[in-house]
């Protein structure tokens, strides 16, 4: 016999579900106001947007991508699709994260000064990151580079005890492999 009490129906204690990280690519008209909406949907909701980038994508066609990267348990992801498909601009609504042909990338710009060693050690892991040195003084580095967030994460984090200064990422940017256009 166990102790175990049978769960009520009427038991409000939920188990805490996983938040997911989820990026969506959303296909919009080009019209004033679109950005506004969107972003107002998560507000009033209560849901974070992590990363947003936003550009005209077919100027006859007056269209823009979004990306929106967002965190959130599976029902509530769902559930942000959903919303975003009602609205009267959007054209098309992707889930990248769920999908396999699904790509992203970010691009960041680093600053990290220094001299003597930890100079030579920021080359060095530049280096092994694949990471374009586009400005130098004596003091320090710009570092560019692309990739997926997680690698500019490490990069990041390997930066930081070599001097990092300063970083600014554009935010995620994703497609889908293959022929098929969105």
């Amino acid at each position: 016999m166990t102790d175990a009490q049978p769960a009520s129906v009427y038991d409000l204690a939920h188990a805490e579900e996983a938040e997911n990280l989820a990026t969506f690519a959303i296909l919009v008209d080009n019209e004033p106001g679109v950005l506004h909406r969107l972003v107002g949907l998560f507000a009033a909701r209560g849901y974070n947007i992590e990363s947003l980038t936003v550009a005209e994508t077919d100027r006859r066609a007056h269209t823009s991508r979004v990306t929106i990267v967002t965190r959130g348990a599976p029902h509530v992801l769902m559930q942000i699709e959903a919303q975003l498909e009602k609205m009267v601009a959007t054209r098309h609504v992707q889930d990248v994260t769920r999908d396999p042909n699904g790509l992203e990338r970010e691009l960041a710009l680093v600053k990290v000064k220094g001299s003597g060693a930890e100079r030579v050690e920021a080359l060095r892991v530049s280096d092994i990151f694949r990471a374009k040195v586009i400005d130098t003084t004596h003091e320090s580095f710009v570092f560019e580079l692309t990739g997926a967030p997680s690698k500019i994460d490490s990069f990041v984090d390997l930066m930081r005890p070599l001097g990092l200064v300063e970083l600014s990422r554009t935010g995620v940017l994703s497609i889908t492999r293959g022929a098929q256009a969105m």
